[in-house]
C-alpha cells in the first residue's frame, strides 16, 4: 500500500512573520526578558554613555542588554557562543532580528558596561519584592568554589619562587657570557650591522619570567605584612591593651614558604572543594526561603566562609531596606563572633556547630570553630554550646532544614542546569560583576516562572 505524507516544503520560500517575536511564544522566557528590559528597568547608566553622532552607528544598548541577560539565563557566557545562537537560534534572533551582533562587538560591550551589568542585580532584586517573591522570612546562607579563569599549574610558591628566580638568573647569565664570547664569529657571519649583544627571544622571555616572578614574591611580602599588622591589633584588642607604649617590633616581611601566587590570575586563591584543591573564587550567596531569590550576593579571596555572615546579613539590609527575620548557615559560618553578631542584629539564627550529618543531633565535633572572642566562667556556656542545644531540641523539624533546601538547590541550578563552572574574567572586581550577572539571571528565571504561572492561575479558575 502507498501512504502520503506531509508536504516537505524545504526549497519553498517562506513568508516570515511580521514581527521577529512571533518565532517564539508569547509565554517564551526570551519575551520576558526583552519585556522587563525595556521597560522595567533603568539603562540610563548604560545608554547614557553613547553621545557621539560619528562614525558607525552602534548597536542598541538595550538591545544588546537584553541579549545578555537572556543568554546567561540560557546558560551560554562566550560572546563566540552568544553570536553564534544569534545566527542560528530563533529565540535569540527573537532579540536581535536579523541584525546579529559579532563576538568582538558583544565581548566589548560586556566589558564596557560591566559595572553597570552587576548593578542591575538590584534592580531585579526589587521586581522580584514587588512580586512577593522575596518576604525574608527566613534566609539561608552558603558559599561555593567557582574556578578562576587560570591554572592552578600556574601558582607557584614563595619559596619555590626564591629557588627557581635564582636558577633562571644563572641560566640568563650564563647565555649572555656565551653572546659575548661568540660576538667574532657572528660578526663575521651577520655582518658589522649588529652590534653581537641583542640577546635571543628565548632569553629575554626567561628574563621576563625572572621580573613576574620577583613582582610576585613582593606582593606576597606585602600582603604578608598586612596580615601581620591586622593579626597583631586584632591580639592588642583580644587582651584589651591600648595602643600606645613601647612600639611594637616591626612586622616580618617574609611570607610563608607555602604561600601561593598565581601568574594568570594573582587574585585568585588555590582552594579545597570537593573535587580537590583548584584555583578559584569563593562566591556567596543569601537565598530567601519564599521563592529561592538571591537577595545578596558577593566574591570573596577567601577559602573559608566565617568572616563572611555578618557583612552578607548588612547587604541584604542595604539591598531590601530590612534584616531577615531568621538565617541559617552551614558549620562555615560558625563562630562565638558570628553568634554574638546575629544576637545584635535581633536575628533568630541557626548555625550548624559540627558537620553537617551531626548538627541536627549535636555531636559534640565543632568542625575547627574558633574559640571565644574572650574568656568566659566555666558555668556560663558558650553561644557555640547554646546554638548546638538550639539546633539539637528543634530536631528535624528545626528551621536549620532550610539550609539545605536553600542555597544548595541554587547553585546546583547555576553550575549544573546552566552550566557556570568557572569565571570567563580575571580579577577579584571584574569577577564579582560576573557573579552578580550570574545571580541576576538567576533572579529573572524566578520571577519569569512567578509571572507566567500568575497568567495561568486565572485561565485555570476560569476552567474549572
Amino acid at each position: 500500500m502507498s501512504k502520503t505524507f506531509r508536504p516537505w516544503k524545504i526549497d519553498e520560500p517562506l513568508l516570515l512573520p511580521v514581527m521577529v517575536q512571533e518565532f517564539v511564544a508569547e509565554d517564551h522566557v526570551a519575551c520576558f526578558v526583552l519585556s522587563v528590559v525595556r521597560d522595567e528597568i533603568d539603562l540610563i547608566k548604560i545608554t547614557g554613555t553613547y553621545g557621539s553622532e560619528r562614525g558607525q552607528p552602534p548597536f542598541n544598548p538595550i538591545m544588546m542588554t537584553a541579549l545578555l541577560l537572556y543568554a546567561y539565563c540560557s546558560g551560554i557566557y562566550s560572546s563566540r557562543r552568544i553570536a553564534k545562537a544569534c545566527r542560528e537560534r530563533v529565540d535569540f534572533m527573537s532579540i536581535v532580528g536579523f541584525d546579529a551582533p559579532d563576538f568582538r562587538t558583544i565581548s566589548d560591550f560586556r566589558k564596557r558596561h560591566l559595572n553597570a551589568l552587576a548593578e542591575l542585580f538590584l534592580q531585579v532584586l526589587h521586581l522580584c519584592a514587588q512580586a512577593g517573591l522575596a518576604k525574608l522570612g527566613h534566609v539561608a546562607f552558603d558559599g561555593s568554589k567557582i574556578k578562576a579563569n587560570a591554572s592552578k599549574h600556574k601558582a607557584m610558591s614563595y619559596g619555590r619562587m626564591e629557588e627557581r628566580a635564582a636558577e633562571l638568573e644563572a641560566e640568563v647569565a650564563k647565555w649572555l657570557s656565551t653572546a659575548e664570547a661568540a660576538d667574532a664569529e657572528e660578526d663575521q657571519l651577520y655582518g658589522r650591522d649588529k652590534s653581537g649583544e641583542e640577546m635571543p627571544d628565548w632569553v629575554a622571555d626567561k628574563q621576563r619570567r625572572v621580573e613576574r616572578i620577583r613582582q610576585a614574591k613582593a606582593e606576597l611580602e606585602a600582603e604578608a605584612k598586612l596580615k601581620e599588622r591586622a593579626a597583631a591589633n586584632e591580639q592588642r584588642e583580644a587582651e584589651g591593651r591600648r595602643k600606645g607604649g613601647r612600639p611594637a617590633a616591626p612586622p616580618s616581611t617574609v611570607p610563608d614558604a607555602k604561600a601561593q601566587k598565581n601568574f594568570t590570575d594573582p587574585q585568585s586563591r588555590i582552594m579545597k572543594s570537593k573535587d580537590g584543591f583548584v584555583q578559584a573564587y569563593n562566591a556567596q550567596a543569601a537565598v530567601d526561603a519564599e521563592a529561592q531569590i538571591i537577595v545578596a550576593q558577593d566574591v570573596t579571596q577567601s577559602g573559608s566562609d566565617c568572616a563572611h555572615l555578618l557583612p552578607m546579613i548588612d547587604a541584604v539590609e542595604a539591598n531590601l531596606g530590612r534584616r531577615p527575620e531568621q538565617v541559617s548557615a552551614d558549620a562555615g559560618y560558625c563562630s562565638e563572633d558570628n553568634l554574638a553578631g546575629l544576637e545584635d542584629r535581633n536575628i533568630d539564627g541557626y548555625v550548624a556547630t559540627g558537620r553537617a550529618r551531626d548538627a541536627v543531633a549535636g555531636a559534640a565535633k565543632d568542625n575547627g570553630d574558633p574559640p571565644p572572642s574572650a574568656p568566659q566562667p566555666a558555668s556560663t556556656p558558650t553561644r557555640v554550646e547554646v546554638m548546638r542545644a538550639k539546633i539539637k531540641a528543634g530536631g528535624h523539624a528545626s528551621p536549620y532544614r532550610l539550609r539545605k533546601q536553600l542555597p544548595e538547590p541554587v547553585f546546583g541550578q547555576i553550575k549544573q542546569a546552566r552550566g557556570f563552572r568557572q569565571f570567563l574574567l580575571r580579577g577579584i572586581e571584574k569577577v564579582r560583576a560576573e557573579w552578580a550577572l550570574i545571580c541576576t539571571a538567576h533572579n529573572l528565571l524566578k520571577l519569569a516562572h512567578r509571572r507566567s504561572l500568575s497568567a495561568a492561575l486565572p485561565l485555570a479558575a476560569a476552567a474549572g
